[in-house]
């Protein structure tokens, strides 16, 4: 049972194949990145919920009386199909000192972990004395789904303290997930701190956060992969900041100004990403060292693609030719005009290669991982299962 302690994780997201495409109807592929976010949760001193998210500088404590006075004192109904109404958010907001319009990553986390909290304890039975505690791998703010791993992981851990799903870790194992139908449970109260966070965000990065794997994305329609290959992949953030709202309307301008031109280049990405589920679905049943040139390819032509339809930048062209140097394939992933690139490793690149492009990319002011896409999604884990790094911050913090 949870009041032994709990740690569980969820994994941010990448956009393989079909940024801003998708915002016209087309298909995009969102992948699990084995990025993770880390909660600890314990039950604490009696009669309080406490709160720490050392990246983003919050260390909250709420004595439960005055939360549960709070939760009675709301009109409207907590439902997980409505999206949170203004008159909540604002009253959360003034019981928890946060300016009206506030948007720094610490005001959006505390917004959204008090929704959470009072709306699942309100349906399935108060939550007990805990202490949360959430550290994570991923930068925030570089469009990789750190937002919704973060609530993924809040939903799983707020629903387990309430007693609306199990624990489903056994002793002497290692890591558990949760049935379909508790996956489905958390995935529809991740998507509730998500419009916390983003007012009307898409729901893709919360099921990417849910279920893992991989998933295609189009007119709303959410459909998971059923099996994924685990591709090895360097992420490089150029630190470069952009605003997805401006790239997405220019976008939209460049379509309405050139339809004839533009609408086949995104008919084309469409085509990209469908190419690429084919050859994944194909990878995970009968895996080759030949798809790789296929989908290194695929790379290539959706990033020129991308910068056709205006969304590349200088520094998204550098960490392409820095790669290719190296024998590496690149692309942009997600909004582009900066932000993140993702660069494919076969499984026959060599380490030195690995770390040659990793060094060369550093010293162009960029931040670089060496992960893996496919990760599984939320997932209870023992200590044991623990890597140091991960096991320190959620013991020391």
């Amino acid at each position: 049972m949870w009041e032994r302690g709990l740690v569980l994780s969820a994994p941010g997201k990448a956009i393989l194949h079909g940024e801003h495409a998708v915002v016209h109807g087309k298909v995009a592929l969102a992948v699990a990145l084995d990025l993770r976010t880390f909660l600890r949760l314990r039950p604490c001193a009696e009669g309080r919920v406490c709160v720490r998210l050392p990246g983003v500088g919050v260390l909250r404590s709420w004595d439960i009386p005055s939360l549960q006075a709070l939760r009675s004192g709301f009109a409207a109904d907590f439902d997980e199909s409505k999206p949170p109404s203004v008159e909540q958010l604002d009253t959360l907001r003034e019981f928890a000192g946060i300016a009206a319009g506030a948007t720094a990553p610490e005001s959006l986390a505390t917004l959204a972990f008090l929704y959470m909290c009072l709306a699942i304890s309100a349906k399935y039975g108060d939550v007990p004395s805990m202490d949360i505690l959430v550290w994570s791998e991923l930068p925030t703010g570089a469009g990789l789904g750190s937002s919704a791993a973060y609530t993924v992981c809040l939903a799983a851990a707020l629903l387990s303290a309430c007693g609306a799903i199990s624990c489903p870790l056994k002793e002497g194992e290692s890591t558990a997930r949760w049935t379909e139908e508790e996956l489905t449970l958390i995935n529809s109260w991740a998507f509730q701190g998500e419009r916390v966070i983003h007012g009307n965000p898409s729901g893709v990065d919360n099921a990417v956060g849910t279920w893992g794997g991989a998933l295609r994305y189009q007119s709303g329609k959410i459909t998971p992969l059923k099996r994924v290959p685990a591709l090895r992949i360097l992420l490089t953030n150029t630190n470069v900041p952009r605003s997805t709202k401006v790239l997405v309307a220019g976008v939209k301008e460049k379509i309405l100004k050139f339809p004839a031109i533009m609408n086949p280049v995104l008919d084309s990405i469409d085509a990209i990403s469908q190419e690429c589920q084919s050859v994944l679905e194909v990878m995970s049943a009968n895996p080759s060292p030949e798809h790789y040139p296929l989908l290194e390819e695929l790379f290539d032509i959706n990033q020129h693609h991308l910068n056709v339809i205006g969304v590349g930048h200088p520094s998204l062209d550098r960490l392409c030719r820095v790669t290719a140097s190296h024998g590496l394939h690149s692309k942009l992933t997600g909004a582009g005009g900066g932000g993140c690139g993702i660069t494919l490793l076969r499984p026959d690149t060599s380490t030195l290669a690995v770390e040659a492009a990793k060094r060369d990319l550093c010293a162009c002011g960029f931040e670089c991982w060496e992960t893996s896409i496919g990760a599984p999604g939320v997932t209870l884990h023992s200590s044991s299962s623990l890597k140091a790094e991960v096991l320190h911050a959620l013991t020391e913090s």
